[in-house]
């Protein structure tokens, strides 16, 4: 939801000016997930303090992007910028408000006093810190911000002040802290009373550890410390303990990390990740039945550069341009032509299981629920089983029956949706086989469920989804070839998918060569207030992915409308004015949807339609065609949504809008 990143720096020689580039840098490479404020916290000089073992903390906030937070560090005239500190730990932050307005007060990192001696930056949310709050008042705490968070470093400054001993150590105090929370979260503390150490944990929300070591590390493994005694040793990384050792980072994202390291750890839920003397060390309160013992360090494949920009304006217009290489992708090594088969490595081991279900369900929230929507007229199909199509947050809010011979979906680009994690704990409970549909390796989605496909449609940066869209259509498709490769009387319909999806990625080539067309159109419609988008079939999904896609990055108000469902309340809303984009393919639904356009043509309605190359009949009856590739019916729906993709992006350019970074939005939502 928001960004967090650390940087610790242990018997390295850094100078402060390079700490606060490298934790600059660190937010920047999260700009894409949608933020309102950012801020650090570092060392500084320690002005009349007469204990030896604390260290002054200086808190820097600004409300905006992080350029103006960069901006405001170097007029810091107290802070000696050439100051050489060999180790010491930083904290960085970018806001997305949820409880307060986006302002210096209200932004991260939030402390607990006016001397800093606890602070904390958090994403997720605190569901009970109005009561935390309310007890911390009565104890003579006072706040200053509007936020959630901030109940929790004045809830560690509580129990660090009334603590049983000296002794206390900072992972034991997080440790009673976070068993006062809840709600979602993922932590990382700093005090000036522990001094070049790192606390970090999490709940909900995701977060990993990136190592980087100038010497060979000891081991891939970090074992678990358990309050009962159990692997209570702190593991040191590397063969020199004393010199050069680790440098580490927290943070919640690849992205930020990759730069720097491709060595990380994903921690789980209540792990508590200690750094002392250099030494990392996992914590947990008590043992979970089946967990494994240790923490396995993995290496990322991504590239930086995979990343970036290239000569495109915008992440999103490049990866709208990528999807003829990532529907390969996504089929790749899946998808035998020569022989017509489909094999999907992550299902395979539970694939009985799967075909002896009663139903299916699939549950997604934004464009994954959409790409649930586009697939499940060919997986009932196909599966000749029952399929549910269910939002995350709505299926969470009724107590919908769910049993064990229900095979579940849980579909995320990000693997780490709240509402959708919930509702996969939810239906594990309920003894229901869990999929995973995911375009992130290690993501918490990918870990809970019981088997899954990653969609491999590589970094998605923008906020608003193109190509993983593209490439969970593509999944779900082959999970349908999958299940109905044993059935003779499917076997004419296989065929033609699958051929379909064999000249996919040339037909998508077609589609983008549209662009200039598209922007044309988009000239013409970006001073408008609204747009409907009516479809019916296979390409109703494609309606409401469209109509998201213009709502997210134009912040024009769209509607995507069953076409069926027009004369019966938004037939209302047409006339000349309103601009009308129809979707009409040579399939089932073409009479159906002529029928549609004639009463959109006769309330004065200038109709733009998407239809099949060499119509006569839509061209005759359009304001505007956009004329498509024809391919399969249920595959047609990824090329009738480029050109909707298309015609957001450039609508939200002539508007003057970022494009990666839509207002009230991030990438990866981690709180319900």
């Amino acid at each position: 939801l928001k960004g967090i990143f650390a940087y610790l720096n242990y018997q390295v020689l850094r100078t402060r000016k390079e700490i606060f580039e490298t934790l600059v840098k660190g937010l920047q490479r999260l700009e894409y997930r949608g933020y309102d404020s950012a801020g650090i916290a570092v060392d500084g000089p320690d002005k009349g303090s007469t204990d030896i073992n604390s260290k002054a903390i200086c808190l820097i906030k600004k409300s905006g992007k992080v350029k103006a937070l960069d901006e405001e560090l170097y007029k810091k005239d107290s802070l000696d910028l050439d100051e050489e500190l060999f180790t010491h730990f930083g904290i960085a932050h970018t806001r997305w408000a949820t409880h307060g307005e986006p302002s210096v007060v209200n932004s991260h990192p939030q402390r607990s006093d006016k001397d800093n001696e606890f602070v904390v930056i958090h994403n997720g949310i605190i569901t009970n810190y109005k009561e935390l709050r309310k007890y911390l008042i009565t104890k003579g705490y006072e706040f200053e911000s509007e936020t959630d968070t901030e109940v929790i470093p004045k809830l560690t400054k509580y129990i660090y002040d009334n603590r049983e001993s000296e002794s206390l150590t900072f992972s034991t105090l997080v440790e009673r802290v976070i068993q006062q929370l809840e709600g979602a979260f993922a932590l990382v503390f700093k005090s000036r009373h522990f001094p070049g150490e790192a606390v970090a944990t999490r709940r909900g929300s995701p977060l990993l550890i990136g190592v980087r070591s100038e010497h060979e590390l000891l081991t891939d493994n970090i074992p678990i410390q358990y309050n009962s005694g159990e692997l209570c040793f702190p593991l040191c990384l590397c063969h020199y303990p004393n010199k050069h050792v680790t440098y580490l980072l927290l943070i919640c994202t690849h992205s930020a990390i990759i730069e720097h390291t491709n060595k990380v750890l994903y921690m789980e839920d209540d792990d508590i990740a200690v750094v002392t003397d250099g030494k990392l060390s996992i914590h947990r309160v008590n043992r979970r039945v089946g967990e494994d013992p240790v923490r396995a360090i993995q290496t990322l494949q991504m590239e930086l550069q995979q990343i970036m920009k290239g000569n495109f304006d915008s992440f999103m217009q490049k990866e709208i341009f990528e999807q003829p290489e990532s529907v390969v992708n996504t089929m790749r090594g899946r998808i035998c032509f020569d022989t017509n088969t489909v094999v999907l490595g992550g299902l395979k081991d539970h694939l009985k299981e799967i075909k002896r279900c009663k139903r299916l369900i699939m549950i997604g929230c934004g464009t994954s629920f959409h790409a649930a929507v586009a697939t499940r007229q060919v997986l009932e199909e196909l599966t000749e089983l029952p399929v549910m199509v269910e939002l995350a947050s709505d299926f969470l809010d009724r107590n919908t029956p769910v049993f064990r011979d229900d095979v579940c979906f849980f579909i995320s680009q990000s693997g780490e949706t709240a509402d959708t994690l919930m509702a996969l704990r939810y239906c594990k409970k309920h003894g229901a086989l869990t999929v995973g549909v995911t375009n992130t390796v290690g993501s918490s989605i990918c870990r809970e469920t019981d088997c899954g496909v990653h969609v491999n449609a590589g970094p998605e940066i923008g906020v608003a989804s193109t190509k993983a869209y593209t490439s969970q259509f593509v999944a779900l498709i082959m999970f349908a070839l999958m299940m109905s490769e044993d059935r003779l009387s499917q076997q004419m319909r296989r065929l033609e998918i699958i051929n379909g999806l064999k000249m996919l990625s040339e037909l998508i080539k077609k589609v983008l060569s549209l662009d200039e067309k598209i922007k044309a159109i988009a000239n013409e419609l970006y001073q408008q207030k609204s747009l409907l988008v009516m479809g019916r079939g296979f390409h109703y999904a494609t309606c409401l992915e469209g109509a998201l896609k213009i709502k997210e990055i134009t912040y024009m108000h769209s509607e995507g409308i069953l076409a069926g469902e027009l004369k019966h309340g938004p037939l209302a809303l047409v006339d000349k004015e309103m601009p009308v984009i129809m979707i009409i393919m040579r399939d089932a639904c073409y009479n159906k949807c002529q029928n549609a356009l004639q009463q959109v043509t006769a309330r004065s309605g200038r109709p733009i339609i998407l239809c099949c190359q060499d119509d006569p009949d839509m061209t005759k009856n359009a304001y505007q065609t956009i004329e498509l590739p024809h391919t399969v019916d249920c595959l047609q729906g990824i090329l009738s949504v480029i050109p909707l993709q298309l015609l957001s992006f450039h609508l939200a350019v002539l508007r003057g809008y970022d494009v990666d970074f839509p207002r009230n939005l991030a990438k990866s939502v981690t709180v319900e």
